[in-house]
């Protein structure tokens, strides 16, 4: 594996959480009132959606930028032979090293798999747009099996203060919502997140996939 370009992962990493967060941004603000415990009417159902946008993606070009140099170098110096069966661990590893949540560490394993086994397939490297399809198909997995996790943390940051859910123990959170809305609780707002998620996966490894390449290839043209 050759040693990843920093410029080109720095501005292809901040192109893509740029990208993502001026087009997912009000639906993420959705599916947070659908979870809240109010209910979503009386949390501002679909009033100001669009409010805080403009911060949200200037704040997201350095965040996605550092993820993804980190996230490429830590795969460049856990290099393994495409076919090890660490090949799994390195990506989970990196994607901790980016960023330390369960999401990631569910997604990117899965979207470095769904590639190789896609290029195995078609016997060359991944377009970017097979590429974005994967990412799709990584996010919206992972969205529905972190979706519990979602819920608590809303919970949390919601929760009235001084009560025993603004503690900010998680299994306490789950297990409330368990108690008051069983099963169908603790996947509130499954549907839109894993759609969003969908999306956003497609456009920020796609964006990052796209905008990567075409910066590696402008490099090596220059003289």
């Amino acid at each position: 594996m050759d040693r990843p370009g920093f410029t080109a992962s720095l501005v292809a990493g901040g192109v893509a959480g740029v990208s993502v967060d001026l087009i997912l941004f009000p639906l993420d603000t959705i599916k947070t009132r659908l979870q809240s415990p109010q209910g979503f009417n009386k949390a501002g159902g679909f009033h100001g959606i669009y409010a805080g946008v403009p911060s949200a993606a200037i704040g997201s070009f350095p965040n996605a930028a550092a993820f993804f140099i980190t996230y490429d170098y830590v795969k460049w110096f856990l290099r393994t032979d495409s076919s090890s069966h660490l090949m799994p661990v390195k990506h989970m590893l990196a994607a901790s090293a980016g960023e330390v949540i369960p999401f990631s560490l569910v997604q990117f394993p899965l979207w470095e798999s769904l590639k190789a086994l896609w290029s195995w397939r078609q016997d060359h490297v991944v377009e970017s747009w097979q590429s974005a399809v994967c990412g799709a198909f990584a996010g919206g997995f992972a969205a529905v099996v972190t979706t519990p996790l979602d819920v608590a943390k809303t919970r949390i940051m919601l929760a009235k203060a001084r009560s025993s859910t603004a503690g900010g123990n998680v299994l306490s959170a789950l297990h409330g919502v368990w108690r008051t809305q069983g099963l169908p609780g603790l996947f509130a707002g499954v549907f839109p997140r894993m759609a969003a998620i969908s999306l956003g996966g497609f456009i920020f490894l796609g964006a990052y996939d796209q905008t990567h390449s075409m910066l590696l290839e402008l490099g090596r043209e220059s003289p």
